[in-house]
């Protein structure tokens, strides 16, 4: 009777355990569907377009367009940030616009503007005043789309004419200097779901009659993006070299759609090594108009 009775226990959890497997069988099996139907619907070229790869783009040091940009994409970013300093916080916002007029090269236009407001309580420190930024114009090509290695290689520029504070247009010049920004980027999606990216390149800021001041910024980012979907998870990590000085940011951050042409991407920034600077938030949406007309 014992005997009897452990045979039948065997059997039962046996009998569970296949039951299981078999249904984690299915549920990977229909991620793998989902996951090549929406890459296929994002990857593979309609009529005379050309070949592109799926990659995840970072939410903060974002890219000009697409990578391996189809002709007739185009995009509106609007952005939020609240960033906390040891004598006074500092808010920015941004509106973009970027396009792609033929295969693999996109264009941007963007406004960065920043306010900043005193901490309540004495202080002897003066509040910086508030501006429009600078009006940023860039392109950004590539030169690279592979495939089989799931790889695409872009090289970039970005050139900002920056204002004057508000409080100084009327009585100097509207611009006060050049920034210059040449960048490369290096991606590769690692089998469906994981994403890694590279940002790279010197940022030489040259304002009227003062000196170069050089930096040089290396972004890398890891993503994980959510089977069947563009929403993802993941952390950019932000790093200048300025003055002979590391200066990095943590950035984890997730993007979620809410529409087949709108998401919204979150972002957190965890500094380092900022001695002046605490934690910061970001919120960057994202709109795609007529994405899937």
């Amino acid at each position: 009777m014992k005997k009897n009775f452990g045979t039948l226990v065997f059997m039962t959890m046996f009998i569970g355990l296949s039951h299981a497997q078999q249904v984690t069988d299915s549920i990977r099996l229909e991620r793998i569907i989902l996951d090549s139907l929406f890459l296929a619907e994002i990857e593979e070229p309609k009529d005379y377009q050309k070949p592109k790869v799926l990659h995840a783009e970072p939410l903060y040091i974002d890219l000009i367009r697409d990578l391996g940009a189809r002709k007739g994409e185009k995009e509106w970013n609007v952005g939020f940030g609240m960033f906390d300093r040891r004598d006074f916080n500092k808010y920015e916002a941004l509106v973009e616009y970027e396009w792609a007029p033929v295969d693999r090269l996109g264009f941007e236009v963007e406004v960065p503007v920043t306010l900043f407001n005193l901490r309540d309580g004495p202080t002897d420190v003066e509040r910086p005043s508030n501006r429009v930024e600078s009006l940023k114009l860039a392109t950004q090509w590539s030169f690279l789309v592979s495939e089989k290695a799931k790889t695409t290689l872009a090289l970039g520029y970005i050139h900002e004419f920056e204002f004057v504070d508000l409080n100084r247009i009327s009585r100097e010049d509207l611009f006060k200097g050049n920034i210059y920004n040449p960048f490369f980027i290096a991606a590769k999606r690692w089998g469906r779901n994981y994403h890694t990216l590279i940002y790279t390149g010197p940022r030489i800021e040259k304002e009227f009659s003062q000196r170069r001041d050089f930096t040089y910024e290396i972004h890398t980012n890891f993503h994980y993006m959510i089977t069947g979907t563009r929403n993802f998870i993941g952390l950019e990590v932000n790093k200048e070299i300025h003055q002979g000085k590391l200066e990095t940011v943590l950035r984890p951050q997730m993007r979620v759609g809410l529409a087949d042409n709108l998401l919204v991407g979150i972002v957190t920034g965890i500094p380092i090594n900022r001695g002046q600077e605490g934690m910061s938030s970001f919120v960057r949406i994202i709109y795609e108009p007529g994405i899937f007309h």
